[in-house]
């Protein structure tokens, strides 16, 4: 198939929506698929085989993190002459609702996929905006003939906004990259700052407010004999490097690829406090890495962490429940380890390619649906030529 995805958001930004991104890429060039992706500004020119259009853009004003993609004359170009067989927008908002208009208008199948739960603006200060992205999101998305969520709980969400046509994008973790051989001494020394015998509880992710890295800091304080580590850069580390300066807390900044496999499995427990996850990708890597997890109670993590069997699960927005979860595990060596065997277990049944098969299914539903549903631009066109 030719796929054509815009996307609001892609590398070099690293979050959730692009992990799964360049996840896929590799797994639908793997399975034989061609994709054309359209994304923000400083995207490569390539990914793999896939090439990789970059659109001009605009930063945003209270993020200047994320940059508005604007549409063009250009992309529209690009998209056409790539003749794609399918449209995916993701996490359509301003550039992803151009694409599913574009899309409408040449009376192409559409799949949008929504990862970003709208109540997440709240926590950027931006509470006006929940309403007319809930709306934004509903209509876009009902222009698709798949809408696909990444956990039941988002499902669900979608379903509450009256967002038709819904079905579940299966999970997925990179089992060879993030597993418990990547432990190392020398990562052990370095988020103990030296300490390698103390307890070491992990965070790794954005370091952003809307994480709740305010509830990982009161447990920190709680906890002090035991040592955290932060893996990860955001807006938030300023104030998350001042709130714990008297701490042991050790920062590593922003680190990938095998660094960051090593920092997963290097830990005693991953501690997640995030409860705006539409599914929550970090923890999915932290139990690939034979690492057990806890975390918030809330969003997607329930669809990937079941309370006491692969993980633990803690009241949502609670530094205390966070921290005496983490201290029970740490004084029940037993018990942690066989959460995390069951979570090590589990994550090895979660493969890109299977995810990707699953992925390259709706594209082929969405393609039969459009057919047999055309728009009624689509039945005027066919009247005409009939």
């Amino acid at each position: 198939m030719r796929i054509a995805i815009i996307t609001e958001t892609f590398l070099p930004k690293v979050d959730g929506v692009v992990t799964r991104l360049v996840h896929t890429l590799d797994a639908l060039q793997a399975l034989g698929h061609e994709a054309l992706v359209l994304a923000p500004p400083a995207a490569p020119a390539r990914y793999g085989r896939h090439r990789v259009v970059a659109a001009r853009g605009l930063p945003f004003p209270w993020y200047p993190e994320l940059t508005f993609a604007l549409p063009s004359v250009r992309l529209a170009a690009a998209a056409a002459a790539f003749r794609p067989d399918v449209v995916h927008v993701v996490n359509p908002v301003v550039f992803g609702s151009w694409g599913a208009v574009w899309a409408r208008r040449r009376q192409l199948p559409l799949v949008a996929s929504f990862h970003t739960d709208p109540k997440v603006v709240g926590r950027l200060g931006l509470g006006w905006l929940k309403r007319p992205l809930e709306i934004v999101d509903r209509e876009v998305h009902n222009l698709a003939d798949v809408t696909l969520c990444t956990s039941p709980q988002m499902v669900d969400l979608a379903r509450e906004m009256h967002i038709r046509r819904v079905r579940l994008w299966p999970k997925a973790v990179d089992s060879e990259r993030f597993h418990p051989g990547k432990a190392t001494a020398a990562m052990r020394e370095r988020l103990t700052d030296g300490r390698p015998e103390r307890p070491l509880v992990v965070y790794a992710g954005r370091v952003s407010f809307e994480k709740r890295v305010d509830v990982l800091a009161d447990a920190v304080r709680r906890l002090p004999d035991v040592r955290f580590a932060v893996v990860g850069e955001g807006p938030a580390l300023p104030w998350l490097r001042h709130a714990l300066a008297d701490t042991d807390t050790v920062f590593t900044g922003f680190l990938e690829g095998d660094e960051l496999a090593a920092a997963y499995a290097s830990g005693d427990l991953f501690a997640f406090p995030s409860d705006s996850e539409t599914l929550g990708f970090a923890a999915i890597e932290a139990m690939a890495a034979g690492v057990c997890v806890v975390a918030a109670r809330a969003g997607g993590i329930p669809h990937i962490v079941r309370d006491g069997d692969n993980g633990v699960l803690v009241e949502p927005g609670n530094g205390e429940a966070l921290a005496g979860a983490v201290k029970a595990l740490l004084d029940d060596p037993a018990r942690r380890r066989r959460i995390a065997d069951h979570g090590l277990r589990e994550s090895r049944l979660w493969s890109w390619e299977n995810s990707t098969r699953a992925l390259v299914g709706f594209y082929e539903r969405a393609l039969r649906l459009h057919r047999a549903h055309p728009s009624p631009t689509e039945r005027r066109s066919g009247a005409k030529a009939a």
